[in-house]
């Protein structure tokens, strides 16, 4: 039976500000390799068939589940690692995981007839990845026989910041190669006495957010337990459309979906009644001690990452003196740490980050303020991805502000206009092809043109390598709201939307 890998990437990680934005989530960021969190993400089952190869198990492109707005992230990065996804299905708006994993149950029995669903979130860290290989194995030898498996952390400390799962009796399966449990129930976050308590009975796990089940299993769970979630992606998916690399739904039938998590709506219902004898699929918990983070925290990415003889974390120009068990992350400037300890340190081009660990999980309050005065650091970098490449704010004042583009090969931005800017670009390296008004020419090296306020223009690279540029905007409004698009080749909306 097949097993369909299906990725979760709707998270923003603002516990991870000033690194991790609305707009460029940690997800998309190399945090702990060299490849980012979703590309780890997607390459963790490659082995999986030739470690296994008794099971049969045929792994399937994976099948992402994403925000609108950070389609072309998922689709670039997959393409960066040489890899297709058999669908990236996009979000209007973030319901939580229950109505994502409804939405992918449904899209994945169209691409296959009643696959094995692999449910992972896009942004968690796992260091044993053929132990992580081997409990899929046995998850997916449970999940086919129609169970609903979930993956307990083998717990290391009394940790306050996750949820916790009841282990129940041991099952009798030999033919596993590691232990099974009926899964028991769910309990909240605890406070750090109930948390020691858990620890020290062995009897409960870590909740990994990590799920094994038929997809047929999960769209029956739904609609019993909360059909309400069933019926409103149900009916948003009957006017699925594609778009390109996309399959885009009704927005207004999934906006009214209610919004749930997996746990709430499907698995602490189905724990309850399978204690209380109800013939439902059985709810199975398999122990994992692979090296699992959610890295959900500044002080968890220091714990997973490789640290100096003094407990140091660094990253970029970073120095310290008589210091320990800092983490210190520079991406554009020196920084240097002397006689401190404990600290958190995060230095971008547009924000800093002062913290101690101890304090890592109230980074949201930075990202609430941020978020209540519409101010840019809480949606984006200073350096902004798009589909055709990216641009940097390197410098403004009163009526003008000047810009670093690249574009990449063969790509183009949109054909459209400004009505209070004008813009002056400056080619440094490569060659544009520039439509202004009824005209289309070639820049090449150090030549510059001017485009006016009003008229229709459009950048494109047609070489091979990057395209840079600088381009002076100068007007009365300057904000990237002022765009009106006539085409574009990535669909995008013909105005550009106001970030309120």
């Amino acid at each position: 039976m097949p097993l369909q890998p299906v990725i979760l990437s709707g998270g923003s990680g603002t516990r991870l500000w000033p690194l991790s934005r609305e707009a460029y989530p940690k997800q998309f960021l190399p945090l702990t390799s060299q490849h980012t969190m979703l590309q780890e993400t997607v390459t963790r089952l490659d082995a999986l068939d030739a470690e296994h190869p008794h099971l049969d198990i045929r792994v399937r492109d994976p099948l992402v589940v994403c925000n609108d707005a950070h389609r072309f992230l998922v689709a670039e990065q997959l393409r960066l690692i040489g890899r297709r996804a058999a669908a990236i299905v996009l979000e209007p708006r973030g319901r939580n995981t229950a109505p994502a994993l409804t939405l992918a149950a449904l899209v994945a029995g169209r691409l296959d007839e009643d696959p094995v669903l692999l449910v992972m979130p896009a942004d968690h860290n796992i260091r044993d990845e053929p132990g992580f290989r081997a409990a899929v194995a046995d998850a997916h030898t449970l999940a086919r026989e129609g169970a609903v498996v979930t993956f307990g952390i083998v717990p290391s400390a009394p940790e306050t910041g996750y949820g916790y799962i009841r282990q129940g009796p041991l099952l009798d399966r030999t033919d596993l190669g590691r232990p099974a449990y009926a899964l028991d129930g769910f309990v909240e976050k605890p406070d750090v006495e109930t948390a020691q308590g858990y620890l020290a009975s062995g009897e409960y796990l870590w909740n990994s957010g990590l799920f094994v089940l038929r997809a047929s299993v999960w769209l029956g769970l739904i609609e019993r337990f909360r059909p309400d979630i069933a019926q409103a992606v149900a009916r948003a998916c009957e006017r699925i459309t594609s778009d390109g690399d996309f399959l885009r739904l009704d927005a207004d039938l999934f906006t009214a979906c209610p919004s749930e998590s997996i746990d709430y709506a499907v698995m602490e219902p189905l724990a309850r009644a399978r204690r209380d004898g109800a013939d439902l699929p059985p709810a199975i918990l398999i122990p994992l001690n692979v090296g699992w983070s959610d890295v959900g925290a500044w002080s968890a990415l220091w714990a997973v990452r490789e640290q100096d003889a003094s407990g140091n974390v660094l990253e970029g120009d970073a120095f310290v003196h008589n210091a320990h068990d800092n983490l210190l992350v520079a991406t554009h400037r020196m920084l240097a740490a002397i006689g401190v300890s404990d600290l958190i340190v995060v230095e971008t081009p547009d924000a800093v980050l002062v913290a101690t660990k101890e304090a890592a999980q109230d980074v949201k309050a930075v990202t609430q303020f941020l978020q209540r005065q519409q101010r840019n650091e809480y949606l984006h970098h200073q350096r902004v991805h798009r589909p055709w490449g990216d641009y940097e704010s390197i410098g403004q004042g009163t009526r003008y502000q000047v810009k670093r583009l690249t574009v990449k090969p063969g790509e183009s931005l949109s054909l459209q206009m400004h009505h209070h800017r004008a813009e002056h670009w400056i080619v440094v390296s490569g060659t544009a092809r520039v439509t202004c008004d009824d005209k289309t020419f070639l820049l090449t090296e150090n030549q510059s043109t001017y485009i006016p306020v009003g008229v229709r223009h459009r950048l494109e690279n047609p070489g091979r390598i990057p395209l840079e540029l600088i381009e002076v905007q100068s007007g009365s409004y300057l904000d990237e709201d002022d765009i009106v698009r006539f085409e574009d080749r990535y669909n995008r909306d013909p105005v550009e939307p106001r970030r309120d």
